[in-house]
């Protein structure tokens, strides 16, 4: 066990940096990829259908990542408080029970979501226009899910296990490869947006065998063992329990994202749709430094939390908290100085999607400076096993702010109403997120001195 008691002795800036930097360097080659992906297609033959094509695609993708949450976020956080539980017996129905509840449903979601691809991708926003590019993209992509979805939610355990080199080893091989296969279909093979699908399964599959090299292999504290695989009741429950608030906040952004899609159709076409892919890739360069701490930040909570260190759970989330924001603050200023610029990375663009994208990006991430305490504050009640607490302020922000002002403001301010409803969704569920966070803080300091 000494091999992880570093979690409740270590200091905790220095303790998040070794568990986060890691995170926060796969993370950030898993978003370069993506980027570069759009970037490639933009300056391709398909141009900005393309971009726009990805664009209509990723609500569907997005489901396959919300089950990979579910069981990934779930077991590893559940495996984290069953080792700080000092419980190693339980800690290995979980990360086999986890394997075997992933690969079951991602399975059946493939043989689902390949059936009815056109007329989800029709639903999801993709015009006539563009529903042949997202399909060739879709069907490429959802074939390889099984190991794309187990090499992301496996490599959870390899992070809680105090292994954060290794996860990120396994990610950066994935996204640097995914990056050169991407200018190899694109630009040599004339794949197009295939090219993007194919580079992206490969790549995945990399990322995959590293994980499960590392898992099954005789360096892992806890191993994956074949007998565990079936889990019992009380296993699944506890995964599914604990994993249901990143589950949520997945299925729920899928479809706000449809959604969304769909309002962008109607009112600006597929420039508006070019425009949210491009935003979301910028977005994502943001994002991702802010999960790798979250996730960086959860197997320290968790366990310290099942060790009832729950002083060190407070630091633990009050760093994280302060580290997020100053990421997006920077992000924040970017978006002010250089719109126009963040929109010419992605291909030559015409005078009207840059005057509409100057103004889309400027709106879109006014209250960007409020998001990483709602990400870090989430990640908090999902680490210590309290996940309903998630669920209330996902759904706070995606169901009872953020669609209805979807639909509601671009009455009045038409196309900038969209982009308006996603940044007063922002600070309405920050008030929220607030409300529900110092008032578990206030519970676990009353822990503390009892």
């Amino acid at each position: 066990m000494d091999k992880i008691l570093h979690l409740e002795q270590d200091k905790i800036p220095r303790l998040l940096m070794r568990y986060s930097i890691p995170a926060i360097v796969g993370m950030g080659i898993q978003a370069l990829y993506n980027i570069a992906a759009r970037v490639f297609i933009g300056y391709s033959s398909v141009g900005i259908d393309g971009i726009s094509a990805l664009t209509a695609s990723f609500p569907l993708l997005l489901i396959f990542i919300a089950f990979g949450m579910l069981f990934g976020i779930g077991g590893s956080a559940a495996f984290s408080i069953a080792l700080g539980e000092k419980n190693n017996i339980k800690a290995e129905k979980i990360i086999a029970g986890t394997l075997f509840l992933l690969t079951v449903t991602t399975l059946f979601l493939t043989i689902i979501t390949q059936i009815f691809a056109p007329k989800i991708l029709s639903l999801f926003g993709a015009s006539e226009k563009i529903l042949q590019l997202s399909l060739d993209y879709t069907r490429i992509v959802i074939a390889g899910s099984v190991i794309n979805s187990s090499a992301y939610a496996m490599n959870n355990f390899v992070r809680a296990q105090g292994k954060a080199k290794t996860a990120m080893l396994s990610m950066v091989a994935g996204g640097v490869l995914n990056i050169i296969l991407d200018y190899i279909f694109i630009f040599i093979f004339k794949w197009g947006i295939k090219g993007v699908a194919v580079a992206t399964v490969i790549s995945q599959t990399v990322t995959g065998i590293i994980v499960f090299l590392y898992l099954f292999g005789k360096k892992s504290y806890i191993k994956i063992k074949i007998k565990n695989l079936i889990p019992a009741f009380e296993i699944v429950k506890v995964i599914i329990s604990i994993g249901l608030a990143q589950f949520s906040i997945q299925l729920l952004t899928s479809l706000t994202n449809a959604l969304l899609n769909n309002q962008l159709q109607k009112y600006g076409g597929d420039v508006a749709l070019s425009l949210m892919g491009m935003i979301f890739s910028f977005m994502q360069i943001i994002f991702m430094p802010i999960l790798g701490i979250n996730q960086g930040s959860m197997p320290i909570m968790g366990y310290n939390y099942g060790a009832k260190k729950f002083e060190r759970v407070i630091h633990t989330v009050y760093v994280a908290i302060a580290a997020a924001t100053v990421i997006m603050t920077t992000g924040f200023i970017i978006t002010r100085l250089f719109p126009a610029q963040i929109l010419l990375a992605f291909g030559k663009q015409s005078n009207e999607i840059l005057d509409k994208g100057v103004v889309a990006i400027k709106i879109f991430f006014s209250m960007s400076c409020l998001v990483g305490f709602q990400i870090a504050a989430s990640g908090m009640f999902q680490a210590i096993g309290k996940p309903a607490l998630s669920i209330i302020m996902t759904i706070s922000r995606q169901l009872i702010f953020l669609i209805p002002l979807a639909y509601i403001l671009p009455i009045f301010f038409q196309l900038n109403g969209i982009w308006l409803s996603i940044a007063a969704s922002d600070l309405l569920a920050t008030i929220v997120t607030a409300f529900f966070f110092f008032r578990e803080i206030g519970i676990l300091r009353k822990k503390i001195s009892t």
